[in-house]
């Protein structure tokens, strides 16, 4: 008799209640193994591919793609060792304490919790299709049909199939039994290339006119990543009484500084690297800014550790990934870490506990190709440092005039932590140490 175990959705950590499905990586009826990815799912802070924590056969999906589901709601089911029909599933996912063949790890680095109460904008989880099993399935077993055993496929030809958009399901394999290779799959996606290569025919005609001027032509959902910055930026517009100021800085010195360091040998060190170590210096002298407001204690809690994100734009979405303990890196120790974590953004595989935590912000706009912006600040911290592009302009030095490398510097800070001479104060030691890296050598 078969044992169909269900799958919950497993607690994502970092306070998360609820995820996207995005894709799912199985369909009723497959062998998947144990610890196989099975469903890519979108939660405010990152993409994660979640992994099955049994092996068999996928009997029932719940959700459709874009569905929207809470930690705790069943995501498939899974029959191990059938050999009838199978009865109703059992409640046995990992979060529950239950059975089953299973690794016990649902997902690595965020916890398997008890399922959490019900949450907002829940959609209710729908089984998709329920596939009965008649004959013994197991981990690397075939399934049984009238044809015969059908071969496992490895997972990472389904992988790789998954990655270039090719369903399995049209592919005829070459290996025993028709077992699909990954010689199949390269050959199906150079197939799938070539005729991408080939010339289009003409499109036809227009047959009707062009939408008229105002006429709605998408509508975006806010949700996801996006949703998750449109509630935070709007949250920070309404409870935080901020305000601006700023400065031009000469970022010649600092260039040059940068530009012998390199030369001198060892990993080179990013610009990025070297504005976070003057901010990490100007905060120890300027605490009152690296700081959070508890609205219900009317309490400004100051913070010892500095922990610095920075803003970065990727195809999903602005997101801010977090430098832990910045207070405590050198500008090689910086480097490093600035760019695992863009690589990370990148690629889609930031953790939730890589974007959450942040106590102070660093947002580098002159990637962009602009001189000033004045950022929303980043609830719930206290402030945030902008750096727009460095560019050549005449500036007065040495009492005489000289093209220079001008940097414009932007401090949006909560006013209720502190006033303007200490954020005044905070941008002027940034601003010297950008014209004289020499002075952080006091700080060192």
């Amino acid at each position: 008799m078969a044992q169909v175990l269900e799958f919950k959705l497993p607690d994502l950590g970092e306070g998360l209640t609820e995820a996207e499905i995005v894709r799912w990586l199985v369909a009723v009826g497959d062998v998947v193994a144990i610890d196989q990815p099975v469903v890519e799912v979108e939660t405010a802070k990152a993409m994660v591919e979640v992994p099955c924590p049994y092996g068999g056969v996928v009997t029932a999906r719940y959700g459709e793609e874009g569905t929207e589901l809470p930690v705790g709601a069943p995501l498939l089911t899974v029959a191990v060792g059938a050999s009838e029909p199978a009865p109703e599933p059992e409640s046995a996912s990992v979060a529950d304490g239950g059975s089953g063949e299973t690794s016990g790890n649902v997902l690595v680095g965020y916890g398997t919790g008890a399922p959490a109460a019900r949450r907002r904008r829940v959609r209710p989880a729908t089984a998709v299709v329920t596939a009965p099993v008649t004959a013994p399935v197991a981990v690397a077993e075939a399934v049984p049909d009238r044809a015969g055993p059908v071969p496992v496929i490895s997972p990472l030809v389904r992988r790789l199939a998954r990655q270039n958009g090719l369903d399995l399901r049209a592919l005829d394999g070459s290996g025993r039994d028709g077992l699909i290779l990954r010689c199949d799959v390269e050959l199906a996606i150079e197939r799938m290339e070539q005729a991408v290569q080939a010339p289009p025919a003409p499109a036809p005609a227009p047959t009707t006119a062009p939408a008229a001027t105002g006429t709605v032509t998408e509508r975006v959902p806010l949700r996801g990543v996006r949703g998750a910055v449109a509630d935070k930026l709007s949250r920070s517009r309404r409870e935080i009484p901020e305000a601006t100021c700023w400065v031009d800085a000469d970022a010649t010195e600092l260039m040059a500084a940068r530009t012998a360091v390199n030369a001198a040998g060892g990993p080179k060190i990013s610009l990025i690297a070297l504005l976070a170590r003057i901010c990490t210096a100007a905060l120890a002298r300027f605490p009152e800014l690296n700081s959070t407001v508890d609205v219900e204690a009317r309490e400004i809690v100051r913070l010892r550790d500095v922990h610095l994100g920075f803003a970065a734009q990727t195809e999903r979405g602005l997101v801010v990934p977090v430098v832990r303990d910045a207070q405590d890196r050198s500008a090689e120790s910086l480097s490093a870490e600035f760019a695992r974590l863009t690589e990370a953004g990148r690629t889609g595989t930031l953790t939730p506990g890589d974007l959450t935590g942040g106590t102070f912000t660093l947002n580098n706009y002159g990637v962009f190709g602009v001189d000033g912006s004045t950022p929303i600040i980043n609830h719930p911290e206290a402030a945030m440092l902008g750096i727009g592009r460095i560019v050549a302009k005449p500036w007065v030095h040495d009492g005489e005039l000289a093209i220079r490398q001008v940097v414009q510097l932007s401090l949006t800070f909560d006013h209720r932590v502190c006033d303007g001479g200490t954020a005044g104060g905070f941008l002027r030691y940034v601003a010297d140490c950008v014209e004289q890296p020499a002075v952080l050598l006091r700080t060192l």
